[in-house]
C-alpha cells in the first residue's frame, strides 16, 4: 500500500500551512491589516469546519466499514442545520426585546447542538426498538437517518419560507443553508474551538475500538468491545462535530465523505492514524474551498456550492468502484 513518504499528519500540515497561506493572500481588497485580519478569521473558521466534519466522516465510515458513509447519514447534520435556523429566525423575530450583547452568534451554537441532539435521540430510540425486535441495529440507523433528513430538510424549507417576510432574515436563512464562513470572526472561533478540539481527541481516542469494528461487530465483541456502547458514543461524537462544523460553517456538503477516503490509501486503515491526518486534510480542503468562493466574479458563491460541485462527482466515482469492487 503506498503511503506518504513521512508522517501523514506531517504532509497534511504541509499542506494546511500551504491552504492558510492561499486564504491569506486571495481574494478581493488589499494585503492591509484589516483584510488579513477578517480574512483570519474566516481561514479559522472554515479550517474547524473542515476537520470537525472530516473526522465525523472517519468515524461513520468505520462505524458502517463503508466508504461511502457520511456524517449526513445520521440526520444529525440536517438536526444541526435545523437548530441553527431556528435560532436565527427566533433572533430575528425578538431582536428589538432582547439585550445588544445577545448576538445570534452566542446562540447558534447552542441552537445546533441541540437540534443535532435531538435528531440523534430519535435515531438511537428507534435503533434500539429494532435491536430489542431481533432487526439489524445499523441498517436501523440508515434508514432511520434518511427519513430524518428528508424530514427536516423540510422543516427547515419550512422555517426558510416563515423568514422571507423580512429580507434580511431570509437572506440570513438561505445564506446560513447553502454554507459559508464569510462573516465569522473571533468571536465564532472561540464558541466553536472547544467542541472540535474535544471531538476529535475523542474520535481519536476510539480509534482502536473502530480498528476492531472493522473486522465485523461480532468478531469485535469477542474481543471485548462492548458494541452497543461503543456505537452509541461514536454516533454522540459524530452529531457533535457536525453540530460544530453547521455553526461555524453552515450547510456544507460532502466534506466528510471525500478527504477521508483520498486520504485512506495514503494512511492505511487504521484510525489513530487516519484521524489526525484527515482533521488536518479536512481543514486544509475546505480553507482553499473557501479561497476559490472568493474568485468568483459578482457576488461570492456559497462554500456549499462549491463542495458539492467537488463532491458529486467525486460520490459517483466512489459508488461506481464500490459497486464494481
Amino acid at each position: 500500500m503506498t503511503r506518504f513518504p513521512r508522517s501523514p499528519a506531517l504532509v497534511t500540515a504541509t499542506l494546511l500551512g500551504l491552504a492558510v497561506a492561499a486564504g491569506l493572500l486571495v481574494g478581493h481588497g488589499d494585503l492591509s491589516p484589516v483584510f488579513l485580519e477578517l480574512r483570519a478569521g474566516r481561514i479559522a473558521c472554515a479550517g474547524l469546519a473542515g476537520a470537525a466534519l472530516s473526522v465525523a466522516g472517519v468515524l461513520m465510515q468505520g462505524l458502517f466499514r463503508n466508504p461511502l458513509a457520511s456524517p449526513s447519514v445520521l440526520g444529525t447534520t440536517s438536526g444541526a442545520a435545523l437548530g441553527g435556523q431556528a435560532v436565527l429566525l427566533a433572533h430575528g423575530l425578538v431582536a428589538a426585546a432582547l439585550p445588544a450583547w445577545l448576538v445570534p452568534e452566542m446562540a447558534l451554537p447552542l441552537g445546533c447542538l441541540l437540534g443535532a441532539g435531538c435528531s440523534l435521540m430519535i435515531l438511537l430510540l428507534i435503533a434500539r426498538r429494532v435491536l430489542a425486535s431481533g432487526g439489524d441495529a445499523l441498517v436501523a440507523v440508515l434508514l432511520t437517518g434518511f427519513l430524518l433528513t428528508s424530514a427536516l430538510a423540510a422543516m427547515s424549507s419550512l422555517l426558510t419560507w416563515l423568514g422571507q417576510e423580512r429580507w434580511e432574515l431570509g437572506r440570513a436563512l438561505i445564506a446560513f443553508t447553502l454554507g459559508g464562513v464569510d462573516g465569522k470572526g473571533l468571536r465564532h472561533v472561540l464558541l466553536a474551538t472547544p467542541l472540535v478540539v474535544i471531538g476529535i481527541a475523542a474520535a481519536w481516542a476510539w480509534g482502536r475500538t473502530l480498528d476492531l469494528l472493522l473486522a465485523g461487530e461480532d468478531e469485535a465483541a469477542s474481543l471485548g468491545v462492548d458494541v452497543v456502547t461503543a456505537r452509541r458514543w461514536i454516533l454522540a461524537w459524530t452529531a457533535a462535530l457536525s453540530a460544530a462544523a453547521v455553526a461555524v460553517g453552515g450547510g456544507v456538503a460532502f466534506v466528510g465523505l471525500v478527504v477521508p477516503h483520498a486520504l485512506r490509501p495514503f494512511t492505511g486503515v487504521g484510525h489513530r492514524r487516519l484521524i489526525p491526518a484527515a482533521a488536518l486534510g479536512g481543514a486544509a480542503f475546505l480553507i482553499l474551498c473557501d479561497a476559490l468562493c472568493r474568485l468568483t466574479p459578482g457576488a461570492e458563491l456559497p462554500l456549499g456550492i462549491l463542495t458539492s460541485l467537488i463532491g458529486a462527482p467525486v460520490f459517483v466515482v466512489l459508488l461506481l468502484r464500490w459497486r464494481l469492487a
